[in-house]
C-alpha cells in the first residue's frame, strides 16, 4: 500500500511541476528550445515512473530506516536552501557548499568533501560559464 502511496504522491508532485512551468513567461528574445523544455520533461520522467510505482507495487516493499529518512530529508533542505541561496551567495560558493555538505553525507571525510565541493563547482562554473558562455549567479565575490 505504501508504493501506491508513494506512486499517486509522485504523480501529483509531477502535475504540480508541469502546471508551475507551464507558468514560465517566455521572452521574445528566448532561444528555439525555451525555458520551458526542459522541466517538462522532468515532470513527464517523474509522472510516468510514479504511475510504474502506483501502477505496479513492490509486494513487500522495505522502507529506509528512521535515520535514513532523516538523512534524506536534511539532503533535500539543503537543496531548497541551495535554490534560495543561489542569487545571494553566487554560484561557486552555493555550489560548493552544498556539494561539500551533499557528499559528506555520501561518506567521505569532511576534508575531502570540501576538496570535492570546491573543485565541482569551479569545474562547473568553468564548463558553464566561461567555456560556454551560459550566465551563471554572480555572488559577491563577483564570480
Amino acid at each position: 500500500m505504501s508504493d501506491r502511496i508513494f506512486g499517486a504522491f509522485g504523480l501529483l508532485l509531477a502535475l504540480f511541476y508541469a502546471w508551475a512551468t507551464l507558468q514560465i513567461e517566455e521572452s521574445f528574445l528566448s532561444d528555439e528550445v525555451g525555458p520551458k523544455t526542459f522541466p517538462l520533461v522532468i515532470a513527464a520522467i517523474l509522472g510516468l515512473a510514479s504511475a510504474i510505482i502506483a501502477l505496479r507495487p513492490d509486494e513487500d516493499p522495505v522502507w529506509p530506516p528512521l535515520g535514513r529518512l532523516a538523512e534524506i530529508g536534511a539532503a533535500v533542505v539543503v537543496m531548497i536552501l541551495y535554490a534560495q541561496y543561489l542569487p545571494e551567495a553566487g554560484f561557486v560558493i552555493a555550489t560548493a557548499l552544498a556539494a561539500s555538505y551533499l557528499t559528506w553525507r555520501l561518506g567521505t571525510r569532511p576534508l575531502q568533501s570540501l576538496l570535492v565541493g570546491a573543485c565541482t563547482s569551479v569545474g562547473i562554473y568553468v564548463i558553464f560559464h566561461l567555456v560556454l558562455g551560459l550566465s551563471l549567479a554572480r555572488g559577491p565575490l563577483g564570480f
